[in-house]
C-alpha cells in the first residue's frame, strides 16, 4: 500500500488490460480481449476521486470504446512519447510526476515508468521493464493486472472501505 494515494493513475493497454495479443479476423477487423475484472480498478480509483486515464501508442475504437464504457475520459492514442503527455497531464491537473502512479509493460513506457511517483508492471512484463519498477503484480497483463495494481495503491483498508459502500 501506498501511503499517500495518486492524484493521477495512468496506465497502458495493451500488455496491461490486454494479453498484448493482437488478433485479425480474415477482413483485417481487429479484436482485443480484455479482462472485465480490471473495469474494478476504475470503479475503486472513482469511488475515491483519483482520475485514471489511458496512455497507448495504438490508436483503436476498441480502446476508445472500453474507455467510453468505464467512464475513462483521459484517453491518449497513438503516443508514441508517453511522458511528455505525463507531463501535459501535470499542468493540466496541477499536480506533479511524483502524484501519479502509472502502470506499463514495455519499451514505450520506461521514460514514464522512471519519472512518475509509483510505477509498475505486470507479472509477464520483460526482465527489464521489471528492473525499472516499483512494484510487479502477481498477474500477468489481461488477466487482472491493473486491478491489482489499483487494489494494491488504495490498500486493504480503504478498500474494505469502498466495498462496505457497496452493501
Amino acid at each position: 500500500m501506498m501511503k499517500n494515494l495518486p492524484k493521477l493513475i495512468l496506465t497502458d493497454i495493451d500488455g496491461v488490460w490486454t494479453d498484448g495479443g493482437m488478433y485479425y479476423d480474415q477482413q483485417g477487423n481487429e479484436w482485443k480481449k480484455f479482462n472485465t475484472s480490471d473495469s474494478a480498478g476504475v470503479l475503486f480509483a472513482k469511488k475515491l476521486n483519483i482520475p485514471v486515464g489511458i496512455i497507448t501508442g495504438e490508436n483503436t475504437k476498441l480502446v476508445a470504446r472500453r474507455a467510453e464504457k468505464l467512464g475513462v475520459s483521459i484517453l491518449y492514442q497513438g503516443i508514441s512519447n508517453k511522458l511528455k503527455v505525463g507531463v501535459e497531464l501535470c499542468e493540466e491537473y496541477n499536480i506533479s510526476l511524483d502524484e501519479i502512479a502509472y502502470i506499463g509493460d514495455d519499451i514505450g513506457d520506461i521514460n514514464l515508468l522512471n519519472a512518475v511517483g509509483f510505477s509498475a508492471c505486470p507479472s509477464n512484463a520483460p526482465a527489464y521493464i521489471k528492473s525499472q519498477v516499483d512494484f510487479i503484480t502477481k498477474l500477468s497483463g489481461g488477466k487482472g493486472a491493473f486491478r491489482e495494481f489499483v487494489e494494491y495503491i488504495i490498500g486493504e483498508e480503504r478498500l474494505f472501505q469502498i466495498l462496505q459502500d457497496y452493501n
